[in-house]
C-alpha cells in the first residue's frame, strides 16, 4: 500500500515537472537598441547673424523664406530704416541747436569781454591821470583838495582791479559755457554717426551661394519679419550640403549603454527606403527638456554620418534613427517571463533533480523581451518560465 502511494506521488511531481515550460540558459550575443528621431544638420557652416557694427537692435522688415537657394551677395535680410531716419534727424537738429547755442555764447562773451576791456581801460586812465596830477602841496592846495585827490586814485585803482577780476571770471564762465554746448555738439555728432551707421547696415547678403536655414529659437521659432534683433544675433545660416550629420534625441528612459562609438542607422522622413549609416559621436552629459513646459527628459546626441547624398539630405530634414547601444558577446540573456519577484527580490526557478528551486538573481541591461543575468546563473542551467508553485499551490 505505501509503495503503490509512493508510487503515486512520484508520477504527480513528474507529471508537474513535465508541464512548465523552461529556458536553458547559453551564453548569447546580446544585442540592445532604441529608437530616436531629430533632424539633419550640416557639419560646417557659415552664420548669418546681425551686423555687428549695427549701433542698436534692428526690426527686421523683408526676409527671405527658409530653405531658399541664394546667390553669391544676394539680399537676405532688410532691416527697417524708420528708426535711424528719425536718429538722424534728432541728431542733425540738435547738432544746428548747439550750433546756435555755440555762436550766441561767443558773441555774448565777446560783447561782455571787450566792455570789461573798455572799462579796465578807463579806469587805468584815470589811475594814471590821478598819479600824475597829485593834490601834495600843502602850501598850493588846501587840506580838502588833497584827500580828494587821494581818494580818486585809490578809486581808480579799485575800479581797475574790479574790471580786471570780473573780465577773468566771465572768461572762466564763458568757457564752462562753451564746454557744454560742446557736449551738447558731440552728443548730437554721436547720434548722427549711429544713424549714419546703422542706414550703412540695412542689408544682410549671402557670402556664397547655397540654401538658406534660418536660425531656431529655444521655443522652436524662426525669425521673422517685424521681429527685433540685436547686432550679432543669429538669425541663420548657409550650409554645406557636401557633408552632413543628424542631431537626434533619445528618451531618458531608453539612454542607458548610449555612447560613442555606436553604430545607428537612419531614415529620412518622407523618403521612403533611404537608409543611411553612422556612428555616434558626441552624446549629452545631462538630460533635459526638448520642448518647453513638457518634463519629459532626452539625451541629445550626435551621430557622424557614412556619406552624404545632397539629391536625399537637406538641412532640417527630420529622421528616425536606430542606435545600438549595447553589443556584447557571452551574455546571459533569458525571457522577462522568467524572472519573478518574490518579498522585494528577484528569482528565477532552476530545476534540479526534477524539482525547481529559487535561485537569486541580478540583472543587468534589458532589451524589449529579453534580460540580462549578471549573477545567480550558469551556462546550462533549465529555469522555469512560469511560476512552478502557483501550479502546485493548485494541485
Amino acid at each position: 500500500m505505501r509503495r503503490a502511494l509512493l508510487l503515486i506521488l512520484l508520477a504527480a511531481a513528474c507529471r508537474q515537472s513535465s508541464d512548465v515550460p523552461t529556458f536553458r540558459v547559453e551564453a548569447v550575443r546580446f544585442s540592445r537598441q532604441v529608437t530616436a528621431d531629430g533632424n539633419l544638420k550640416s557639419t560646417k557652416a557659415t552664420p548669418l547673424s546681425a551686423p555687428h557694427d549695427a549701433p542698436g537692435s534692428l526690426k527686421i522688415a523683408w526676409l527671405v523664406p527658409d530653405g531658399s537657394l541664394l546667390k553669391k551677395d544676394e539680399v537676405v535680410v532688410r532691416f527697417d530704416p524708420t528708426d535711424f531716419n528719425t536718429q538722424l534727424q534728432a541728431g542733425r537738429e540738435d547738432h544746428d541747436t548747439a550750433g546756435n547755442k555755440m555762436y550766441k555764447t561767443n558773441s555774448e562773451a565777446s560783447t561782455t569781454a571787450t566792455n570789461l576791456r573798455r572799462d579796465a581801460h578807463q579806469a587805468g586812465d584815470e589811475l594814471l591821470a590821478a598819479r600824475q596830477f597829485k593834490f601834495d602841496d600843502a602850501e598850493v592846495f588846501s587840506r580838502y583838495q588833497r584827500v580828494e585827490s587821494q581818494i580818486d586814485e585809490t578809486l581808480a585803482g579799485r575800479k581797475k582791479e574790479h574790471a580786471e577780476g570780473v573780465l577773468g571770471v566771465r572768461d572762466k564762465l564763458s568757457a564752462a559755457d562753451r564746454d557744454l554746448v560742446s557736449i551738447e555738439q558731440h552728443k548730437a555728432d554721436l547720434k548722427i554717426r549711429n544713424a549714419e551707421q546703422g542706414l550703412h547696415a540695412l542689408e544682410l547678403r549671402s557670402p556664397y551661394d547655397g540654401i538658406l536655414v534660418l536660425q531656431h529659437d529655444w521655443r522652436g521659432d524662426i525669425v521673422r519679419v517685424g521681429d527685433t534683433v540685436w547686432p550679432g544675433s543669429p538669425i541663420g545660416e548657409i550650409p554645406d550640403l557636401q557633408s552632413m550629420k543628424a542631431e537626434v534625441f533619445v528618451l531618458e528612459a531608453d539612454a542607458a549603454g548610449l555612447a560613442v562609438g555606436e553604430k545607428a542607422k537612419l531614415s529620412v522622413e518622407g523618403k521612403p527606403g533611404s537608409i543611411i549609416t553612422g556612428k555616434i559621436s558626441q552624446v549629452d552629459k545631462l538630460a533635459r527638456p526638448r520642448f518647453p513646459r513638457v518634463p519629459v527628459q532626452y539625451f541629445g546626441a550626435t551621430i557622424t554620418l557614412d556619406h552624404t547624398d545632397p539629391s536625399l539630405m537637406k538641412p532640417g530634414a527630420r529622421v528616425r534613427a536606430v542606435l545600438d547601444v549595447e553589443n556584447r558577446d557571452g551574455a546571459f540573456s533569458i525571457p522577462r517571463q522568467a524572472i519573478f519577484e518574490k518579498q522585494g527580490k528577484k528569482l528565477v526557478y532552476r530545476k534540479r533533480g526534477g524539482k525547481f528551486e529559487p535561485v537569486a538573481i541580478e540583472i543587468g541591461s534589458s532589451s524589449a523581451g529579453r534580460i540580462v543575468v549578471t549573477k545567480g546563473l550558469a551556462k546550462g542551467d533549465e529555469i522555469a518560465l512560469r511560476d512552478p508553485t502557483e501550479e502546485k499551490d493548485g494541485s
